[in-house]
């Protein structure tokens, strides 16, 4: 049986992709010939593992509640599932893997890594997959065992130029229909241009009344 590990090398975006997607270069090393990998990945965030700023902590109250409640709260969760298939080598190879990120604030890593102002987002690549192996005797399959992981803290300035590249200036909000529906006519009675404009004159109103 083959002796197989992971080791993430560097993470960064990818540049000419038509949405967000976030390339891991990962090390990859044997103790036998390899003919392939089918490679699973699960990518988990770590909060506990950093600091966080007052700001920061405000905005991950959602997410954590208060500061007092962080030792019970802050547990890890997953981010991103993601698989590539790795190319047949001997000993050693780089193999790249795919990262699709979403801007969706409904999901909890989106608001995680909203909240965030500077310092690394603290990640954890837990592997997984099928190694299928050659020799003398043929084609050998294996599974990849259950504790191949690594721990890698990506630059928040990394997400953020991911993000900036594919959503100038802008974010995603999900709403209900009857909400949309009740924006969408106000926009229209005020002859707004579009539901942006309808939803900045709405909170400048709510701002007016609360002074």
């Amino acid at each position: 049986m083959s002796e197989v590990s992971f080791a993430v090398l560097d993470v960064a975006p990818e540049p000419y992709a038509a949405a967000p997607i976030l390339s891991a270069r990962v090390g990859v090393s044997a103790d036998a010939p390899v003919h392939a990998i089918a490679l699973r990945c699960q990518v988990r965030i770590e909060p506990h593992r950093r600091r966080y700023t007052d700001a920061e902590a405000a905005g991950l109250v959602d997410l954590f509640g208060g500061r007092e409640r962080w030792s019970s709260t802050q547990h890890s969760f997953v981010w991103l599932q993601c698989a590539a298939l790795v190319q047949g080598f001997a000993e050693t190879c780089e193999a790249t893997l795919p990262m699709p990120c979403t801007y969706d604030f409904e999901v909890a890593a989106s608001k995680y890594l909203h909240a965030l102002e500077e310092g690394t987002v603290p990640l954890v690549f837990l592997f997984s997959g099928t190694v299928f192996t050659k020799g003398a005797g043929g084609f050998g399959v294996q599974q990849i065992p259950w504790d191949r992981e690594d721990r890698y803290d990506l630059p928040v300035a990394v997400w953020r130029d991911l993000i900036r590249m594919h959503f100038p200036n802008t974010g995603w909000v999900r709403l209900g229909r009857d909400t949309l529906e009740a924006l969408a006519e106000y926009k229209s009675a005020r002859g707004l241009v579009g539901l942006d404009e309808a939803v900045t004159e709405l909170l400048a109103q709510t701002r007016e009344q609360a002074r």
